[in-house]
């Protein structure tokens, strides 16, 4: 059965959110995102990456999360950037945490929502380890001194130009359900299951384009009245593409329906994604 290109791309994430112009000064403030209007925000090439729609009262995500979205993450193009963007967070005090995942060295941040974010910088690929056919990773501390310090002096500016939506990260309650949508009916290969109660699945050989965890498995699923996740976005290279992944879902009898120029599917945690091709 054939696979996902290996030139497949994440588009924008779009959001539930509470109050639109909160969430618009966070982008802009701490993530240096530009707005592009009509809710949305991106890098200075003008390509979307984040999309808000407010919906007043939302209920903010919980410490312990709810099924669906767990993170979104942009990544930078260098640790130099990265490096950056901590002194960045520092100057304006806002929290963050950090972990060194061995292939990528990343900072967590938290938006008025609660929504988590991710901004990260991979270590080259000749750095990656492989253990069989599973990707070697780990949640260690990470090296602030030595990701300030590949910063050499320089400024952020606001999100740089080769930023892009790295991978996302989703609570769901079964990982053998989520594996015959998001593997066996779009067609992601696996890239590591070492992480406990975790997949991590990708095109490409990337380590991950899509994380899926059983980590938040006892919480509700998150719903329209709840900050979170309306919809991410999948882009496919070529309709071709687009006309296997509906014969793949088919056969794996996930259903696939035709909506305003793209093709959508549902999991059944409400995580929707919106596939489309760069040629449409």
């Amino acid at each position: 059965m054939s696979r996902l290109s290996k030139d497949i791309t994440l588009g924008p994430v779009s959001l539930r959110v509470a109050e639109r112009a909160r969430t618009a000064t966070w982008l802009e403030r701490v993530l240096g995102l530009t707005s592009l209007g009509q809710d949305r925000w991106g890098g200075p090439t003008g390509m979307p990456l984040v999309a808000a729609r407010e919906v007043p009262g939302a209920r903010r995500v919980p410490p312990a999360g709810r099924l669906g979205l767990y993170h979104y993450a942009l990544r930078l193009p260098s640790r130099a950037d990265l490096g950056q963007l901590l002194l960045h967070l520092e100057s304006l005090g806002e929290r963050w945490a950090a972990s060194d995942h061995l292939f990528s060295e990343a900072l967590y941040l938290t938006d008025p929502d609660g929504i988590t974010v991710e901004v990260y910088a991979d270590r080259p690929r000749d750095q990656w380890v492989w253990r069989g056919s599973d990707l070697v990773g780990a949640i260690d501390p990470l090296d602030t001194a030595a990701v300030v310090a590949a910063a050499a002096g320089g400024t952020w500016r606001g999100f740089p130009a080769g930023g892009i939506m790295g991978h996302l990260h989703f609570y769901v309650g079964d990982l053998h359900e989520a594996s015959r949508f998001y593997v066996d009916a779009l067609g992601f290969d696996v890239s590591t299951r070492l992480f406990p109660g975790a997949l991590f699945i990708a095109a490409g050989g990337y380590h991950h384009h899509l994380g899926l965890n059983v980590w938040a498995a006892h919480q509700p699923v998150a719903g329209p009245l709840d900050a979170g996740l309306d919809e991410w976005t999948l882009v496919l290279p070529l309709s071709r593409d687009a006309d296997e992944l509906v014969v793949r879902a088919n056969r794996a009898e996930v259903p696939v329906e035709r909506e305003d120029g793209a093709w959508i599917a549902v999991d059944r945690w409400n995580l929707r994604v919106r596939i489309v091709t760069e040629n449409r």
